[in-house]
């Protein structure tokens, strides 16, 4: 069960990798509506994503459902994380408790 556990848990991490291209993807004008959405951060976004819901399916043949939801909860850190190392972007005082928050939830639910 604790492999896959960490399947679960990669896929989330590979979930919020993906959500960093999409969003990249975002900040750029395009020319035309088409290299909007075929270029080169957004078909690979598309293509991690896939694989982040392979894995997610794979785990959760043996995760128990309960643990689904804190596992997916952890995402919201790995992308506050992600915006701080990719985008520069700054903790607020109400983002920095949201993360205590999730991370004491996690703990409790784990311990």
């Amino acid at each position: 069960m604790i492999l896959y556990s960490a399947i679960l848990i990669l896929s989330v991490f590979i979930s919020a990798l993906s959500q960093v291209l999409l969003k990249k993807s975002a900040l750029k004008s395009y020319a035309s509506f088409i290299r909007e959405y075929l270029n080169f951060y957004v078909i690979p976004a598309y293509a991690i994503y896939f694989l982040a819901v392979f894995l997610d399916l794979l785990a959760l043949r043996k995760v128990p459902v309960s643990f689904v939801p804190v596992a997916e909860a952890s995402s919201y850190i790995f992308v506050l994380l992600f915006g701080r190392i990719f985008f520069k972007e700054t903790f607020s005082k109400r983002k920095i408790l949201a993360m205590i928050l999730i991370l004491a939830g996690i703990i409790v639910f784990v311990v």
